[in-house]
């Protein structure tokens, strides 16, 4: 049970990173273009 001291708080604090890369990602602008992407990858150029 002694574990449990550590694991909890690891586990909170890398959701709470998780979080916080999802949120940024979001205001930088990552998922506007999803489209673009995609025909990009099959354009033949």
């Amino acid at each position: 049970m002694e574990v449990l001291v550590i694991l909890v708080p690891l586990a909170l604090g890398l959701g709470l990173a998780g979080l916080l890369a999802f949120l940024w990602s979001l205001n930088s602008g990552q998922y506007d273009d999803l489209d673009g992407a995609a025909w990009r990858a099959i354009a033949d150029d």
